[in-house]
């Protein structure tokens, strides 16, 4: 069996159902054989383990441990689920607390235990403010570490694919940047669809109030997710969380926009999604371009950031900015 890598990737989280099935993914795309499985529940990591022996992996050397020294000891890639899930009623935002400070550990152990690491992903709530925890306490150069934010990318792909009655293949460069939250900006002016441009139709085939509804749908769609399943997405996070680390491993090129850490002109220390490349090199992005209006809904974007952020040290879980660097001489 032919492996992307033969390096050791760490599942945090992984008794979650968002981990169990990104280390499910991670082996039906045959990412690398050596795959640790941590999680603090051990009892709830062991049925995990237990199914995955039992799927039959060809060549697979899946390990399980709740010690987070073993875990991350010699692991060349993360993908951390790690945190509280989003419940009903619940924004990202609300999240925050608790899960910086489960992202300030993860910093710090991925220091203490694996600072050769060559790349992580963060994808639990909320991600641009917990990827940019882990990023400072780790240690790690902006470039390795990376967070979830497609998923408001494939949501507004498929709204469209549905509204248009057309296949979500037609659909091609939906792009939403900034936050993963309410707050995201939705960009119409990168988007075609079956061939013609999104801004065109707008107004046109599309009515602006129908457009309006569509943005709404794809900015509340983890929120209808609880609303249908009872509980926060699972099965679309694990698998393109996965596809990320993939592509950090010298696989496919990622597709989506993934959020980076961002320090510009404009926007200042902030992880924030962005029209990204995630190769072996590491994660870069280039200048997000759209209408005037779009751009304005970035800047909104960045700024309801940087009070999460402003928020976080406050806290106590980030020292202030200008003390970054000596935490993370990268930064």
């Amino acid at each position: 069996m032919k492996f992307l890598t033969e390096e050791k990737l760490t599942i945090v989280g992984a008794a979650g159902m968002i981990g169990s099935n990104m280390a499910q993914t991670a082996l039906m795309m045959h990412l690398t054989p050596n795959i640790c499985l941590y999680d603090p529940f051990a009892p709830a990591l062991e049925g995990v383990a237990e199914e995955l022996f039992h799927c039959g992996f060809e060549g697979a050397n899946i390990t399980f441990t709740s010690d987070i020294a073993e875990a991350l000891t010699d692991a060349k890639y993360i993908v951390s689920s790690g945190g509280a899930a989003r419940k009903a009623g619940m924004t990202r935002e609300d999240l925050l607390k608790g899960n910086a400070a489960i992202a300030e550990q993860l910093g710090k152990d991925i220091k203490t235990y694996c600072p050769d690491v060559k790349h992580v992903v963060v994808i639990f709530n909320p991600a641009d403010i917990t990827g940019l925890v882990t990023l400072i306490w780790s240690g790690l150069k902006p470039s390795q570490v990376t967070t979830l934010a497609a998923l408001d990318s494939t949501r507004l792909r498929s709204e469209l694919a549905k509204y248009f009655h057309i296949s979500p293949d037609e659909v091609c460069n939906s792009r939403t940047y900034g936050g993963h939250g309410e707050q995201m900006a939705v960009f119409a002016s990168t988007t075609t669809v079956a061939g013609k441009p999104l801004t065109e139709l707008i107004g046109t085939e599309m009515p602006v109030a129908d457009w309006e509804a569509l943005r709404q749908r794809v900015i509340q769609g983890g929120k209808n997710i609880i609303d249908l399943r009872g509980r926060s997405s699972f099965q679309s996070p694990a698998y393109i969380s996965i596809e990320m680390i993939a592509a950090a491993m010298g696989g496919e090129a990622f597709r989506w926009p993934a959020g980076v850490y961002v320090d510009t002109p404009e926007f200042h220390n902030i992880m924030m999604a962005m029209e990204t490349s995630i190769t072996k090199e590491g994660a870069s992005y280039k200048f997000v371009e759209g209408t005037a209006e779009e751009h304005a809904a970035l800047k909104n974007s960045y700024e309801h950031l940087c009070k999460l952020r402003d928020e976080v040290i406050s806290l106590g879980v980030l020292p202030p900015i200008e003390e970054w660097s000596k935490i993370n001489p990268n930064l």
